[in-house]
């Protein structure tokens, strides 16, 4: 039996790759799916099918990219409302690659039509060597039960789900859908690619509860806020195939100037002291240099609307448009070629945003020399901030919100900062697009980092 493991580091998913006999599986393929045919063409074996755990909520499936290059066949639980070809594979059922066997396993929860997947290496043994759990149980954590029913059902569902996955033995490998940085688990999802039943049994908190009733509430207190547009990615993955990738053509400035002027949006993935050193006018910075590019853009920009995109290279450019697809951007024009050097070679205006490090910004605090626009998630403000600052998590930073910001201008500067600088610098952008004046963008670390140069934070209750 061949087995991999293949991760992608930008969205925390994990897809897999089970072949024997010549013949191959991929469990929760990802939209970039080049590593899969490379991996076929190494060890000789044909892509024949295509398991699904799930309806996926965070990414946008590369099914429809393998059967168009291996004709593969796709299998999901019994699911309503698809409308892309597909074979079912109900509990119990399995498919057989040589001496290797798949068993569909029904583990409702996350979402209804949830599947995890056995593995039997028969050449070895007739006790499974590997449980798939998709989007149920993870290392050190659980699926988060509210991206398909209310979060109490999905909790209760999950919960004998889990039950399920316990019954295996110790030895059982635990191969999950998602590692840490996720926005389908909690934060104390693991980074770890595996463990085993027995080591999950002994030590992943939840598991430990076995009382429903408290296992429901654990699971549903303090519910991180739902990805950004994932209800559209549901929607893409349920409906036909998309079996193509975009064409990325380099365009000149002078181009994208043009589709910018007729309502396109310039996606920076730069790193965010380099878009505010110099930026397209209106581009909106969704820096590479941390994970979660595409669900960052998501927040910001409607998925559903032209992008360009730009980056440190025409490369790195081609990367992250591929991981805009992946959270469902379907209109990528091109890519800004040459970047802002060419942009600024061409003559065109280049606008600047002031960057300032967490001591800069310590010593303009303590002079009241600006205001602090804290644009972290809930929980972290909750745990500490800077009094009297304000807060407006990057992701609610609607159009509406953003004219009050325009509005309350009065002098000082806001100062848009975060955990490290990543978050900020979208927001900073934002607060640029929408034509606020006063704006600055701390940058190499965050608002925890202020207690160490005489900031004083404070808490608040939840």
């Amino acid at each position: 039996m061949l087995f991999r493991q293949i991760l992608h580091a930008d969205l925390g998913c994990a897809s897999y790759i089970v072949a024997d006999g010549g013949v191959g599986a991929i469990v929760d393929p990802k939209w970039e799916i080049e590593e899969y045919l490379e991996l076929a063409d190494e060890h000789g074996f044909e892509i024949r099918h295509v398991l699904e755990t799930h309806n996926h909520a965070d990414h946008v499936s590369g099914r429809g990219r393998l059967v168009e290059a291996t004709g593969a066949a796709v299998h999901v639980s019994p699911t309503p409302g698809l409308t892309y070809p597909h074979e079912t594979l109900a509990d119990g059922e399995a498919i057989e690659l040589g001496e290797t066997r798949i068993v569909a396993l029904a583990t409702p929860g996350h979402r209804p039509e949830h599947t995890a997947y056995l593995v039997y290496d028969r050449a070895r043994s007739d006790e499974p060597v590997a449980v798939l759990t998709g989007d149920s149980l993870f290392i050190g954590d659980v699926a988060r039960p509210d991206l398909a029913v209310e979060a109490g059902e999905g909790a209760r569902g999950l919960h004998g789900s889990l039950r399920r996955l316990l019954d295996l033995p110790d030895h059982v490998q635990v191969l999950p859908g998602h590692v840490g940085g996720s926005l389908c688990g909690g934060a104390g999802m693991s980074e770890a690619p595996s463990s085993t039943v027995g080591f999950e049994r002994r030590f992943n908190p939840l598991l430990g509860l076995t009382d429903e009733e408290e296992f429901v509430a654990s699971l549903t207190t303090g519910l991180r806020p739902q990805p950004p547009n994932f209800r559209r990615i549901v929607a893409l993955n349920s409906g036909p195939l998309l079996r193509e990738a975009a064409t990325l053509e380099p365009l000149a400035p002078a181009r994208v100037d043009e589709l910018l002027r007729d309502g396109a949006t310039l996606l920076d993935g730069r790193a965010p002291e380099a878009w505010a050193a110099g930026h397209v006018p209106g581009s909106v910075s969704v820096t590479m240099v941390r994970a979660a590019v595409g669900s960052r853009a998501a927040a910001a920009v409607d998925p559903e609307s032209p992008v360009v995109v730009t980056a440190a290279s025409d490369e790195d450019a081609a990367r992250m448009a591929r991981r805009l697809e992946a959270v469902g951007f379907r209109q990528v024009l091109g890519l800004l070629a040459g970047g802002v050097d060419a942009w600024r070679e061409a003559g065109l205006e280049v606008e600047l945003v002031e960057s300032i490090d967490v001591p800069e910004l310590a010593h303009r605090l303590r002079g009241r020399l600006v205001v602090a626009l804290d644009v972290r998630d809930a929980d972290e403000w909750q745990d500490a901030h800077v009094p009297d600052s304000l807060h407006l998590p990057y992701h609610e930073l609607s159009d509406t919100a953003l004219e009050q910001l325009r509005a309350a201008e009065n002098g000082q500067p806001y100062a848009v900062v975060c955990g490290a600088g990543n978050r900020a610098s979208l927001a900073a952008s934002l607060l640029r697009r929408a034509g606020v004046r006063g704006v600055v963008h701390v940058g190499g670390g965050g608002v925890s980092d202020l207690a160490g140069h005489g900031i004083e934070l404070t808490r608040s209750a939840a």
